[in-house]
């Protein structure tokens, strides 16, 4: 027999196995020699009460009868041969490699061009840039194997369920490597130092499958005939023939935005959100959400969500990395971006989150003119070049190389240089700098209002024990690229799919999943192919 029940336990009652066997025996009313295993479908924490901490669990439980497996058997890749049809998909980040795992399963075979490098070639141009301040234009934290998906700590968390199926985005994971625990946790999440593997045994899925992953091959051209693109171009002058090609390279690939616009393809100015990463002392921030002193071992790193309108402009938290690091996401020399990531146990002794404002386009032209940039209000790339003007500056007011300007949180607010900063987990260094000579005025004053207006929702989160680096700009992308099934805009070229979060279509690692499995299925039904139930 199966039932399923809901379960409130203590921390440490959820973390021991003999406690919650008892507690599991208590509600189904059955002696533990009944109980022959259990599947956690559900687990979430509430920390709502200062007295105590609960784990809310919700378990299917089997009694007098084996364990089920979790799945009866892993999702399925046929083989298939060169003379199958053909996608091209342009980036192997997220949308991009599950975009191509859904075309094997539906019988189309992806070649994958990929401008970066592989995980293992990637990560030595990562320790350079963290250890030399030198940034590869071509392999960095957002461009390479997994693109940024990969080094951006992996959480799955999304609110876009009616965009596909978040269960076999999971289940995929799961399958590939990922643990369990990202089936049933209410903010699931991998870490940085798992994903590379995990993303490593999906490309060898694909290959096996006879699908192909070209590195180091960079988009330059298309060749378009007849509102149809015939062949890619790539750097070393490769040209591939093209069916169907899906545009999947991610929110911070310029040069493939300069390219549609020159082609005079459909791009237009998206909205996004720029502004700093702040850091605190872990405990600082265990305290605060667990009301303690000290956190109990059986709980995670805490974590926060913040967000709150200022002057009619909304400021809030950004992809929060509880136990995290602060790296160096710039994609081109002169220029500093700042991201967060976490190990997937979180275990550093900081918390960092982007905090960020929201950047709507008159604001941004109007910057633009004051500072002698002359582009039209309704140019698709004003918000990109407003983008890139902020980085620019960061990089100018830091001290050289990927050094970054800082400063600690309340002298930020009061437009104090800071005579010291705190130790701090960015590797590649910090300098003292007023951060309002990089970033333009409105999102300076609306970061200060908003740090005093969360200062007062946290007790102990306003404090110089923090620290604000400039600059979170890679939000999101600053560009939209609309597709056909966008009902005010029509892509004048036929066969091109624009895909993820470098289309404007996603928002994190399982959105933008989501969105390139949508795609490959739109491609099948283009070449007559049926989606069967099952995917």
């Amino acid at each position: 027999m199966q039932t399923q029940i809901q379960i409130k336990l203590t921390p440490s009652e959820a973390a021991d196995s003999n406690d919650l066997l008892k507690a599991i025996s208590q509600i189904t009313g059955q002696p533990k020699e009944a109980i022959k295993g259990y599947h956690i479908h559900k687990k979430s924490i509430d920390a709502r009460s200062r007295q105590q901490i609960w784990v809310n669990l919700s378990i299917r439980v089997f009694i007098n009868e084996p364990p089920a497996n979790r799945f009866i058997e892993p999702l399925h890749f046929p083989v298939l041969t060169p003379s199958s049809k053909e996608v091209i998909i342009i980036g192997a980040g997220p949308a991009g490699l599950f975009a191509a795992l859904e075309c094997i399963q539906l019988g189309i075979r992806p070649i994958v061009v990929e401008r970066g490098k592989d995980v293992r070639s990637r990560r030595r141009d990562l320790a350079k840039l963290n250890k030399e301040g030198f940034v590869n234009p071509e392999s960095n934290y957002c461009f390479g194997e997994g693109g940024a998906g990969t080094y951006s700590d992996g959480k799955l968390y999304t609110r876009s369920n009616k965009r596909g199926s978040i269960d076999k985005i999971l289940r995929l994971f799961y399958q590939f490597g990922a643990e369990e625990t990202i089936l049933y946790e209410a903010h699931p999440h991998i870490g940085t130092n798992k994903l590379p593997h995990i993303i490593t045994a999906m490309r060898e899925q694909i290959e096996a499958s006879g699908g192909k992953v070209l590195f180091e091959k960079k988009l330059v051209d298309f060749i378009i005939e007849k509102d149809q693109i015939k062949e890619i171009i790539t750097s070393d002058g490769d040209r591939i023939k093209a069916n169907a090609v899906i545009l999947a390279t991610g929110h911070s690939a310029r040069d493939i935005f300069t390219l549609l616009f020159e082609k005079n393809i459909s791009i237009e100015a998206k909205p996004f959100a720029l502004g700093v990463r702040v850091e605190h002392p872990q405990a600082i921030i265990d305290a605060i959400q667990y009301h303690c002193l000290l956190r109990d071992p059986n709980l995670p790193p805490a974590s926060y969500s913040l967000v709150e309108q200022v002057s009619e402009r909304g400021v809030f938290s950004f992809c929060m990395c509880p136990g995290g690091i602060i790296a160096p996401a710039a994609t081109a020399p002169g220029e500093i971006v700042v991201n967060g990531w976490s190990p997937s146990k979180r275990d550093n002794p900081y918390a960092n989150s982007g905090m960020v404002v929201q950047i709507d386009i008159p604001t941004a032209a109007q910057f633009l003119k004051n500072n002698k940039t002359s582009l039209p209000d309704h140019h698709p790339l004003l918000l990109l070049a407003f983008q890139q003007q902020v980085e620019q500056a960061s990089f100018a007011l830091g001290g050289g190389l990927q050094v970054a300007p800082a400063a600690r949180l309340v002298d930020f607010c009061t437009n104090q240089l800071s005579s010291s900063l705190p130790d701090a987990s960015y590797l590649p260094g910090l300098m003292a700098a007023p951060l309002q000579e990089a970033l333009p005025n409105f999102v300076h004053k609306t970061l200060q209002e908003g740090f005093k207006v969360f200062g007062k929702k946290m007790k102990g989160y306003y404090t110089n024990d923090a620290i604000v680096v400039a600059t979170e700009s890679r939000t999101s992308s600053p560009v939209r690229i609309p597709r056909e099934a966008d009902t005010l805009h029509h892509p004048q070229i036929k066969n091109l799919y624009p895909c993820g979060e470098g289309a404007g279509y996603a928002g994190g690692i399982v959105s933008a999943a989501m969105d390139g499995q949508k795609l490959a299925q739109q491609i099948a039904l283009g070449y007559g192919i049926s989606i069967p139930n099952s995917l």
